[in-house]
């Protein structure tokens, strides 16, 4: 793959597909392992769901629903924005069958990974979720570890986290890179999806991406709805315009048989961690818990 800002950044809208904002397969864009798909349901719709050779995790972005999973019902509470609350959500194994049905309707994240075990369904509580304050001043964001290694949740090779930024802080900073893997670093080979919102919808980010080689640097504006493929090399940082919130979803997995999401700073910024030791956090994060915002239940 001719790896350049063409083909790394799915702006809003590019990559719908049946009704849906975002469908990402990784056989269609250059990735190996990961996915994602944005499912727009209306009130009192459906939608049928096979995992086949991945794995899967369904989480709401707004909205409530039922899915069933080989027949096992699973209720999820959701939320009524990303911007609201954490989430609960449900883990779909390797080759099942799972219905969506949602009473009001609703917007629902489905993250997918490639997968050589089966494991069994499982339903995670928001309140589960670790809520992680990260960075220091105006480098100070929040981390959902829903779907994290160290989440409580079992999975093969799947990765999830969501992250909010309050307006003209800096996220995805310092850049940093996991795409070899190193055993002197640590360093793991993994891929990732960020998928970004704002609040309001009419605000926007600068993002930058580029590799050590030169292969390509992108410095560019992302806005509600986009996607941004990471299949290599260093991110960030991720930086909301004032007066408008920034959320991101990241999707991650890789080839190791270790769920790791271990990475390696740009030599040239990773000193700025120090920084944050001098620094207090961002008096306006966390942004969000599991108490608030969210819908009734179906």
């Amino acid at each position: 793959m001719d790896w350049n800002e063409q083909t790394l950044h799915l702006r809003a809208g590019t990559a719908a597909e049946d009704g849906d904002s975002v469908a990402v397969a990784p056989q269609n864009v250059g990735l190996k392992y990961t996915g994602l798909r944005v499912v727009d349901l209306l009130a009192g719709a459906k939608r049928a769901i096979s995992t086949g050779f991945d794995e899967a995790a369904l989480l709401p972005l707004s909205g409530s629903c039922t899915v069933t999973i080989d027949s096992e019902p699973l209720q999820l509470r959701g939320r009524s924005s990303v911007f609201e609350a954490v989430s609960d959500f449900a883990y779909l194994p390797l080759g099942c069958d799972a219905v969506v049905t949602s009473e009001r309707g609703g917007q629902f994240a489905l993250l997918t990974a490639r997968a050589t075990r089966r494991l069994r369904p499982q339903y995670v509580p928001a309140e589960a979720v670790g809520v992680e304050v990260r960075g220091a001043g105006a480098a100070t964001r929040q981390i959902n570890n829903f779907l994290s290694p160290q989440a409580p949740v079992e999975a093969d090779k799947l990765i999830g986290v969501e992250v909010l930024t309050p307006a003209g802080n800096f996220s995805s900073y310092p850049p940093h890179k996991h795409d070899v893997a190193d055993s002197e670093t640590g360093e793991a080979e993994v891929e990732e999806i960020y998928y970004f919102r704002f609040q309001p919808v009419s605000g926007y980010a600068l993002y930058r991406q580029y590799t050590a080689d030169g292969e390509f640097d992108v410095c560019t504006v992302v806005r509600d709805g986009d996607v941004f493929l990471v299949p290599r090399g260093f991110h960030g940082p991720s930086v909301p315009v004032p007066g408008h919130h920034m959320y991101f979803l990241n999707v991650l997995a890789g080839p190791s048989e270790e769920r790791t999401m271990q990475f390696s700073d740009d030599p040239e910024q990773h000193w700025i961690r120090e920084t944050w030791l001098e620094d207090s956090p961002d008096p306006r994060v966390p942004m969000t818990s599991a108490d608030r915002g969210n819908p009734d239940e179906d």
